[in-house]
């Protein structure tokens, strides 16, 4: 199965936001909670974890260790939200940063 993983995807994105456009603080919010980067590495992080644990599911599934198809789906389903839900918050950032070269100063 090819790998889809965030992390995978995440790399070839870093090259599309030139360098030196965009700042992010890695210290606290100012409310002191975590940063805005903190909070979207994290959330990467966990969409990851879901990919792998589906791909745990299937290989499991297909190699006869376990028979619950219910579960399997359930841990795909899991991962796909996940993604979708990464790629809507993508594109939006995208088009917020668009948005913000397109203003006149």
């Amino acid at each position: 199965m090819k790998d889809i993983t965030i992390q995978s995807n995440l790399k070839a994105l870093q090259g599309a936001i030139p360098a030196g456009k965009i700042e992010l603080r890695e210290d606290s919010g100012a409310d002191g909670g975590p940063s805005f980067a903190e909070t979207l590495s994290s959330s990467l992080n966990k969409v990851n974890d879901l990919q792998k644990e589906a791909d745990a599911a299937i290989q499991d599934f297909v190699s006869g260790e376990t028979r619950n198809i219910t579960e399997t789906m359930i841990a795909v389903n899991k991962a796909d939200l996940a993604f979708r839900l990464t790629m809507q918050v993508r594109n939006k950032i995208v088009e917020a940063y668009q948005e913000v070269l397109r203003t006149q100063i």
